[in-house]
């Protein structure tokens, strides 16, 4: 097993990772349970990509599944909410994306707004800015972040965390600590904000931040995977070695946490279980 070693597996896993949302993930940031997302979705007001039986979303859709939802919520029938998201889609150029548009409900009728311009989405009506002021006053969706409280906006600087990512860590943990000011149960924002201060090299607070996770996920096998990495790092190998086993008993096919629970046990002297999970790593990752 020596050999093995080298590959190098144990990187703490991200949550929602930028450009990817799971069904849950898109639940939290729009405070609606997952059969409600998916709902959406076989209405045909967003098509995410699927791996398996599961859905992947992208940031532009966590973006369309918000617009929509908030339509929906002032009862505009399913099937006009698709016509305005994808007339939406053929107005806007390419420089200007969905996330900077704000769309507002008032009764029956929808209006976007971006950079200063308003318009009917559903007939390019080029709106006046006084009709623009009362609708605001009406706005049933994407009210300006400054005006929403609570888990609406930690969902929403969760989100904008995550896209933050690959740009600028900085500012990404700083999104992720703001949405734990704003709700200090959003566990997937303790389980992203450790990662980047893991990867950083800030393993204590890592640490401290992946166990606020478990305590509040304590079945998700990510969190358990992520404590183990931090507690790996700090040289507790039977900590680790336990909460890596939670992860595959949690989810029989985590390749990471076989293999790295498989150096561990070899580690502790336990060979045989350390090449039993050796050998499901390998039957995960072959092909």
């Amino acid at each position: 097993m020596g050999a093995e070693a080298t590959t190098g597996q144990r990187r703490p896993s991200p949550r929602a990772a930028a450009g990817c949302f799971g069904t849950g993930d898109v639940a939290r940031v729009l405070g609606v349970p997952p059969t409600r997302v998916r709902a959406i979705v076989r209405a045909g007001l967003c098509q995410p990509t699927r791996r398996g039986r599961t859905f992947q979303f992208s940031f532009q859709d966590l973006v369309l599944l918000r617009a929509a939802q908030g339509l929906l919520k002032a009862d505009i029938p399913p099937r006009r909410v698709r016509t305005v998201l994808r007339a939406l889609e053929r107005q806007l150029p390419p420089s200007r994306p969905l996330s900077g548009v704000r769309i507002y409900a008032d009764g029956r009728r929808v209006i976007a707004k971006s950079a200063g311009a308003a318009w009917n989405p559903e007939n390019g009506q080029t709106l006046f800015s006084f009709d623009v002021d009362a609708l605001r006053r009406a706005a049933a969706i994407v009210v300006p972040v400054a005006k929403r409280h609570g888990r609406a906006a930690a969902g929403y600087w969760f989100a904008r965390a995550v896209s933050l990512e690959e740009e600028n860590k900085t500012e990404a943990c700083a999104a992720y600590r703001q949405a734990l000011n704003l709700d200090p149960d959003l566990a997937d924002a303790y389980l992203n904000l450790g990662r980047l201060l893991h990867e950083s090299g800030k393993v204590s607070e890592a640490l401290r931040l992946y166990r606020e996770a478990v305590r509040r996920i304590p079945d998700d096998p990510v969190a358990h995977y992520n404590l183990a990495t931090a507690l790996e790092d700090e040289g507790n190998v039977r900590a680790a070695a336990k909460h890596y086993h939670v992860a595959v008993e949690l989810d029989a096919e985590f390749a990471d946490a076989h293999y790295n629970l498989a150096q561990l046990l070899e580690r502790l002297g336990q060979e045989k279980r350390a090449l039993r999970h050796l050998m499901e790593y390998r039957r995960l990752t072959d092909g």
